[in-house]
This record gives C-alpha cells, sequence and structure tokens, in this order.
C-alpha cells in the first residue's frame, strides 16, 4: 500500500522532482566561468594525473585477458567515472533534506524527493562526463593503439550502470536520513569514500594484488560494478558472481534505506 503510494506521490509531484533537479545541476556549477564543461574537463584532468603518477608506480600489465591491449588511461577513466558519481550522488543525497529545510518546514512534499533529486541530478553530470570516455577511446583507436571492437557485450555494459544509479539511490536515502540525526555522518562519510576508492581498483589491476586481498575487494560492491563495467565495455562477458553480488546488495541497500527515510521522516522537522 505505500509502496503504490508513493509511486502516486511521484507522478503528482514530478514537475517539483524535475525543477529540483534542474536546481541541484546549476548550483554544483555557481559562479564557475567554465560551467558544464567542468563536466568534460575535470575527469580528463584527472585521468592524465592519475596516468602519470600510477602508470609506472603501479605497472600498465594485467594478467587479465579481459584488460589485454586495453591502454591504461582507459582503464583508469572508466573507474574513475564510476567512482566519482557514486560519491557525488551519495553526498548531494546526504546534504539534500538539511539544504531543503526551510522547504519542507513550510509546504508539504514527500521528502523522498529531495535525495532522489541529488541522485538523479549527478546521474545526468556522469551521463554527460561519459562523452569523455566516449572520446578518449576515438583517441587511442585513431592511434591504432587501441583494437578492441565494439561488440554485444559492450552494449550490455547499461545494466552496471543502472546497478551503479540503484546502488546510490539506496546509500543516498539511507546517509539523508542518518545525516538529520547524526550531523559528523557527512564527515564520516568522507572518510569511508576514501577507503572505497583505494578498494575500488581504479587506478591498479587487480589481478596484481595477491588472492586473499582480491578477495576483500570483492566485498566493495562498487569494485564488481566498477569491474563488471568495464569487462562488457571492453567487449567481454560479466562475472557472473559479482553480478550477483553487487544487485543482491544493491536490493538490501534500497529495502533498508526507503525503509529508514520512511520510519523516520516524521521527526526530521524536530531535528532540521
Amino acid at each position: 500500500m505505500q509502496i503504490s503510494q508513493s509511486i502516486k506521490n511521484l507522478k503528482k509531484y514530478t514537475f517539483l522532482l524535475r525543477e529540483l533537479v534542474k536546481k541541484t545541476i546549476k548550483l554544483r556549477y555557481r559562479r564557475s566561468y567554465l560551467g558544464i564543461l567542468w563536466t568534460l574537463i575535470e575527469p580528463l584532468l584527472t585521468m592524465i594525473v592519475l596516468t602519470i603518477v600510477f602508470g609506472q608506480l603501479l605497472g600498465r600489465d594485467s594478467t587479465n585477458a579481459a584488460y589485454a591491449g586495453v591502454p591504461f588511461p582507459i582503464y583508469v577513466l572508466t573507474g574513475r567515472l564510476l567512482y566519482s558519481f557514486f560519491s557525488s550522488a551519495t553526498n548531494g543525497a546526504m546534504k539534500s533534506i538539511r539544504n531543503n529545510s526551510s522547504m519542507i518546514k513550510k509546504v508539504y512534499v514527500p521528502k523522498y524527493i529531495y535525495p532522489l533529486s541529488g541522485v538523479i541530478a549527478n546521474f545526468l553530470i556522469f551521463v554527460i562526463s561519459l562523452l569523455v570516455l566516449a572520446g578518449v577511446v576515438i583517441f587511442f583507436l585513431i592511434q591504432g593503439t587501441y583494437k578492441s571492437p565494439i561488440n554485444g557485450y559492450t552494449i550490455l555494459s547499461v545494466i552496471p550502470l543502472i546497478n551503479l544509479f540503484l546502488l546510490g539511490t539506496g546509500v543516498g536515502v539511507l546517509l539523508s536520513t542518518l545525516s538529520v540525526f547524526f550531523r559528523d555522518m557527512e564527515y564520516l562519510w568522507s572518510v569511508l569514500l576514501m577507503l572505497i576508492m583505494y578498494c575500488s581498483a581504479i587506478f591498479y589491476f587487480p589481478d596484481r594484488l595477491g588472492t586473499d586481498a582480491l578477495m576483500l575487494l570483492k566485498f566493495n560492491p562498487l569494485f564488481g560494478i566498477i569491474e563488471n563495467f568495464r569487462f562488457s565495455f571492453f567487449g567481454h562477458p560479466f562475472d557472473w558472481n559479482l553480478m550477483l553480488y553487487t544487485w543482491g546488495f544493491t536490493i538490501v541497500m534500497l529495502v533498508i534505506g526507503f525503509y529508514s527515510f520512511y520510519r523516520k521522516q516524521d521527526k526530521f522537522i524536530l531535528y532540521i
């Protein structure tokens, strides 16, 4: 009953959701000379820096056939883009209730609209940033240093992206609830994001680690999503064990996130 009512409310407030998404994107690039262009420039600059720093330090060779012949900058960029979305989406959702406290106090709106708008806004920015990935791939294809063909598996790379969006939504809604009652959650989450980043194999090949370390990485759902995105994007089949784990983890986070939000949302007004 609550689920059907929530869906009806979402349809009713679609216009507001759309306006909140626009507001989030505008605020992110407020007072920036380049504006939305930073969506393209920032990941490109980050890719260059990580390639220079870690390309020689951690090595560019992998024993995994899925990464054979893949230029290191493309490998880095695929991981960095997905992690950046997860980081931005969860941070945006976490702060959404407190950032919209004045509106929440004045008018009734389904409160889950606020964290959801933060995730959607960052996902739209992420989709735009994928143009950088396409451009870098085309560059290496023209240069002749990358010859991996686009096939059916490449098209399936959208599945890990859907997984990533839903994971960001579940975690973001949970964080938005926790941060209302525990203001220190914002600082704690920044530390956890750093740990998640280092455990996501963004700028190193996971097969270069020992077996025990690799097993620990697989407990990180973001690592599994990034790995499966890379596998499919580079024209190889999914790791179905990782796929089942990441989707299972995502569903659990969605249930916990929205259940916690629903149970506590009536008390938000007392703390914001």
